[in-house]
């Protein structure tokens, strides 16, 4: 066993002990450490971090445009009132359109990069099922919602009368375009509307 001899410098756990028991003793004095501060205390930083009801934004009005439901071609419900707030861009598309399918490409390129800012959703009409479902596939179109429309409900509600159509409303609920986009337009058109 190694002892410490003269000149050495003995080890520090007596230091540390001392420190231990002073700190100790300091909060025996007044009976309880300070407790830890609450939410009601917290600045707005640390509220938002809570998740407190306050650090949310208010709800966006839903236009009338945007009020209509849905379902995917995968099956999943779709709600167009979760849209609100953003501009939007409903596609009316026929799986045996050849507009359409030249213009599927476009849609496939940009609506992942806009999906958080200018949403884009297929309504998916004048065709089968098997055939909507078919499309999507072929066209790389399943990271963009596509309402299966067979019946043709949304394509009355906002008066479409031929494919391929683009239909553009603002985020203030205004129909701003109905009609056809090329790939270009279609494009132009969705960075303008991100950046405003």
């Amino acid at each position: 066993m190694r002892s410490w001899h003269a000149g050495r410098r003995p080890p520090r756990l007596g230091t540390a002990a001392a420190l231990v028991a002073a700190l100790l003793g300091a909060v025996s004095c007044t009976g309880t450490a300070a407790p830890p501060p609450t939410v009601a205390d917290a600045g707005p930083a640390t509220a938002a971090a809570t998740g407190s009801p306050t650090a949310a934004p208010p709800p966006a009005r839903v236009p009338d445009a945007l009020r209509f439901t849905g379902t995917t071609l995968t099956g999943a419900a779709f709600d167009a009132a979760q849209l609100a707030g953003r501009p939007v861009v409903l596609w009316f598309w026929a799986p045996w359109c050849a507009t359409c399918a030249s213009q599927a490409w476009t849609v496939a390129e940009i609506a992942p990069k806009y999906r958080d800012t200018v949403p884009i959703v297929g309504v998916a009409g004048l065709g089968e099922q098997r055939a909507m479902k078919d499309f999507v596939t072929e066209f790389e179109l399943a990271g963009t919602p596509q309402i299966d429309d067979r019946a043709g409900a949304l394509w009355r509600r906002f008066k479409v009368t031929e494919q391929s159509t683009f239909l553009i409303i603002d985020r203030d609920g205004k129909v701003v375009h109905q009609g056809f986009l090329d790939g270009e337009a279609l494009t132009a058109r969705v960075t303008a509307l991100a950046g405003a």
